[in-house]
């Protein structure tokens, strides 16, 4: 397999800097036509890290060109993985893997990259973890992946900004989970392959990318059962058992829910390919409460119809999943914005995940933050501004806020949004918006 890396990787141009460069929108165009999803990135970079379990190489389908995979790829690279990426696939070998400490440059670059403690302690018993990166969109917090691994048999102390993990060896136990956790459920899985014994999580995440990890997991010879549900069982095997395997991954249900509400906020007619809609009832039941039209072509084709002004209000408040995600409560903000009426949103997940509201209030947007909760009354229309993106999603947010204002917006601060789409602009620009990046 070729590598393409250097010329994949989307924060290298050969003009603006990452820092200068913006998305220029001239909004008020319908959006109509047929779209296609990419890789969930956040089942993409836990499968990565799971190819660490195996003296052997895992090949990963259907992946986005992010900068979140080029940096997860850098994580594996410095523990000694040979990584490829060509097209949409990354080829991981694993076989002459030999350290075991992620170091702070890298893993505060990426929060995802945390996840590397669960397949580094099932396959040295020992590991050293910077404490993670990401988004500024909360507190984080790891003390679930602590008491899991040391429910496991691990010692596990932290210093100076490290999590440090050592164990004579694994032994499966029962694990309850304060809170049902991706990343702890995920790290914890990942360690018990390696286990003596069964181990069981309960009240874990269940997330389709868990499902997704569960697979990937199997395909290299491991034994996951009920993932997708509350209770998630793992037979330890010997590692020596492990090997390689091939994995396609999830489509990316955030990434369909940005085209959903970009749809809603100009009005038109959008094909959705590639989409799982099971992933998404919680965001589908919101749209057609709003008033959208949602009906399913295929098993993997959902077509949204949407009038534009006629938009209702309606509250959100996110929870776990199957609940409404996180992930798309900054994306659903300015869709509320063109409703009649008054919403309420209220974020349980990350108490710091409201940046983008005053970014949208510089575009005429009339929302007030009063604690977890943001109560956002509908206006007549927002205009376009010059607007700076704090994370990921709220700089899909304020594109999505772009396409259905008057004039021309300009979104910042671009390095966000490179970490989870890939050729977003391009791709509104197929669906008729005058969108582009300069």
């Amino acid at each position: 397999m070729t590598s393409k890396t250097e010329n994949m990787d989307p924060t290298i141009t050969d003009g603006a800097s990452e820092e200068e460069q913006r998305i220029i929108i001239r909004g008020g165009k319908p959006l109509n036509g047929q779209v296609r999803l990419h890789g969930a990135k956040n089942a993409v970079l836990k499968m990565m890290a799971a190819a660490l379990l195996a003296k052997g190489t895992t090949v990963l389908k259907n992946v986005p060109n992010l900068s979140d995979v080029h940096m997860m790829a850098n994580v594996l690279r410095h523990l000694g993985a040979k990584v490829t990426i060509s097209g949409s696939e990354v080829e991981i070998d694993a076989t002459d893997v030999h350290e075991w400490e992620a170091p702070y440059e890298l893993v505060s670059k990426l929060r995802a990259s945390f996840v590397v403690l669960g397949p580094l302690m099932a396959r040295f018993r020992e590991a050293k973890v910077s404490l993670p990166g990401g988004c500024a969109i909360g507190e984080r917090k790891i003390d679930l992946h602590e008491r899991g691994l040391k429910l496991l048999g691990a010692e596990v102390r932290i210093d100076h900004g490290y999590v440090i993990a050592s164990a004579k060896k694994l032994t499966g136990t029962t694990i309850y989970l304060d809170r049902p956790s991706n990343g702890a459920t995920e790290n914890i899985m990942l360690a018990a392959v390696g286990a003596e014994g069964t181990t069981i999580i309960e009240n874990a995440a269940q997330d389709p990318e868990i499902v997704n990890l569960a697979d990937c997991i199997n395909a290299m010879g491991g034994k996951v059962e009920g993932a997708g549900t509350y209770q998630i069982t793992i037979e330890g095997v010997p590692l020596e058992e492990l090997h390689g395997g091939v994995i396609d991954t999830i489509p990316d249900r955030v990434e369909g829910g940005t085209f959903m509400f970009a749809t809603m906020v100009t009005g038109g007619d959008v094909l959705i390919e590639g989409i799982d809609p099971h992933h998404l009832y919680s965001v589908i039941s919101k749209c057609s409460e709003m008033g959208a039209e949602i009906s399913m072509y295929a098993p993997d084709m959902l077509r949204i119809k949407s009038e534009r002004g006629k938009l209702k209000a309606t509250d959100v408040t996110t929870h776990p999943y199957p609940g409404f995600p996180t992930d798309l409560q900054a994306l659903i903000m300015p869709v509320l914005c063109f409703t009649s009426g008054t919403s309420i949103i209220t974020e349980t997940i990350y108490e710091n995940r409201f940046m983008h509201a005053a970014e949208l209030r510089r575009m005429g947007a009339d929302i007030t933050i009063k604690g977890n909760s943001a109560v956002i009354k509908g206006v007549d229309k927002l205009m376009g501004a010059e607007v700076k993106s704090s994370d990921l999603r709220a700089a899909a947010a304020l594109i999505i806020a772009g396409l259905g204002a008057e004039g021309v917006t300009e979104v910042t601060e671009l390095k966000h949004l490179d970490r989870g789409y890939e050729n977003l602009e391009e791709k509104f620009r197929g669906l008729g918006a005058d969108i582009w990046r300069r």
